[in-house]
């Protein structure tokens, strides 16, 4: 696929569900490709769609919505189109979550929480480029040429780790994790606290929030 020039027509998807995030990001886009047509949804179920029927070049994408996580419908943005050209721009800390969605076919990554002028400069690079990587996912790129884990920050975590992270996720307490798996209730507890060690987490929100982020729940 050529790149588009700013001059010339680009149709953007935004993807959000705050409105006020897709004006803002409108704006951005239009100060750069003045004559790019800009369509709008917050839902994560109509992106494939409008891809697919607005004959969408370029999409800025949230990875969470309330009806689900931008990741596991990629591969349906890419079958629609392609050579579509796709940018998650979101809240969640680069470190922790780019590497998976750039493994799942993104063309780049942008934080929230960045500088108006990074967002501008992001925006401006993925137009002419077809891509943007900040500085910090560019090192975890060259890490993970050598430390495959780092695509999951799940990867420390042992099966039955793993296994009843997910169970905390789906809504279960310690009693009823016990009793599904014929353990302890304080085995659980302990347990427990070596994910949050592990994940270098605070609270069962982090933890869900990071399940649900690398794992159909």
């Amino acid at each position: 696929m050529e790149l588009p020039s700013e001059n010339r027509e680009i149709v953007f998807l935004l993807a959000d569900d705050h409105s006020i995030v897709r004006q803002g990001m409108e704006i951005v886009i239009s100060d750069i490709a003045p004559n790019a047509k800009v369509y709008h949804t917050s839902s994560l179920q109509q992106i494939a769609e409008l891809v697919e029927s607005k004959g969408i070049e370029m999409a800025v994408i949230d990875a969470h919505f309330p009806d689900g996580n931008s990741l596991h419908i990629i591969p349906e943005i890419k079958k629609a189109n392609p050579d579509i050209k796709i940018l998650v721009f979101t809240g969640l800390e680069e470190d922790l979550h780019a590497l998976k969605f750039i493994k799942a076919g993104v063309n780049g990554y942008l934080s929230k929480l960045s500088e108006e002028e990074e967002v501008r400069e992001g925006i401006l690079q993925f137009i002419q480029k077809g891509e943007y990587f900040s500085d910090v996912v560019r090192k975890l790129l060259v890490q993970f040429i050598y430390n495959p884990d780092l695509i999951s920050p799940l990867s420390p975590l042992t099966k039955r780790e793993l296994e009843i992270a997910e169970m905390y996720a789906e809504g279960y307490g310690n009693l009823e994790i016990a009793n599904k798996l014929n353990i302890k209730q304080n085995t659980v507890s302990t347990i427990k606290k070596n994910i949050f060690e592990k994940l270098k987490l605070e609270n069962l929100v982090e933890l869900i929030e990071l399940i649900k982020t690398h794992h159909k729940i």
